[in-house]
């Protein structure tokens, strides 16, 4: 049976400092299913293609350098629920607002840098995980 399905980046933080295997424990202890995942690294293009949405706001070109300094973790993630659990999960978008024993009160060191990306809706959580894989990668 298909369940929600959702799109997570561990961002280049989170593997920088040595993340990935706390946070992944963090992901499967509260219920999802990896269904696809792999280490990788965004190009400029893939950066700004991806973050598109956002090429007007003045914080885009540092995004863009950030995501392409380094790998990252891109999966996609299966639980009844999911875009909104694992929006819970992370926790909000700056650290110091995330709810104790969340991804980003644990592993975010500040907004711009802030460990980890969720989807947050269903649209945008299949438009992401068909951005990073393809479908003979996701099980």
């Amino acid at each position: 049976m298909r369940t929600d399905r959702t799109f997570t980046m561990l961002k280049p933080d989170s593997v920088e400092k040595g993340h990935i295997g706390a946070i992944l424990e963090k992901i499967t202890s509260a219920g999802f299913k990896i269904v696809a995942m792999k280490l990788t690294q965004m190009t400029t293009a893939d950066a700004e293609e991806f973050y598109a949405i956002h090429k007007e706001r003045p914080f885009f070109g540092e995004l863009v350098t950030y995501m392409t300094r380094g790998p990252i973790v891109a999966a996609i993630l299966e639980k009844d629920n999911a875009v909104e659990d694992f929006r819970t999960l992370i926790g909000a978008t700056n650290p110091d607002e995330a709810a104790e024993g969340t991804i980003r009160k644990l592993y975010a060191a500040s907004i711009g840098e802030n460990a980890v990306h969720g989807s947050d809706s269903d649209e945008n959580a299949a438009i992401e995980g068909a951005f990073h894989f393809a479908g003979r990668e996701i099980f």
